[in-house]
């Protein structure tokens, strides 16, 4: 696959976003907050994560070690991206590629990544 646009947002529409970026490298992680949440996610620059609406409608949680900016919708929770930074300083969007439309993540072959290790 390729870099293609996508449009995803949270399960009552009150968050929506456009994100251009390739999901053949999502990943499945077993931390504490992926595994329950049920995550399949893929990375991309925060320039190329577009927040169409929601903003307002936006709640964060943190943890751990507070560099992950988890968003989710006020109305009706779910969280459908992040911001954070990946290990070598470089700023990232965490996308929740379950909230994408007409993609099926579970055809998809993510990589498990071992968070709870970390």
């Amino acid at each position: 696959m390729s870099e293609k646009q996508y449009s995803g947002g949270c399960q009552c529409g009150a968050v929506a976003y456009e994100v251009d970026f390739d999901i053949d490298g999502a990943v499945v992680c077993n931390c504490s907050r992926c595994k329950p949440m049920g995550f399949v996610l893929a990375f991309t620059p925060p320039e190329k994560f577009n927040l169409k609406t929601g903003t307002g409608n936006l709640t964060e949680y943190l943890f751990n070690t507070n560099t992950i900016r988890h968003l989710f919708c006020k109305i009706c929770g779910v969280e459908s991206f992040a911001y954070g930074v990946q290990p070598d300083g470089t700023e990232m969007a965490a996308i929740n590629v379950n909230c994408l439309e007409g993609v099926h993540p579970r055809k998809l072959n993510p990589k498990m990544v071992d968070g709870a290790s970390m």
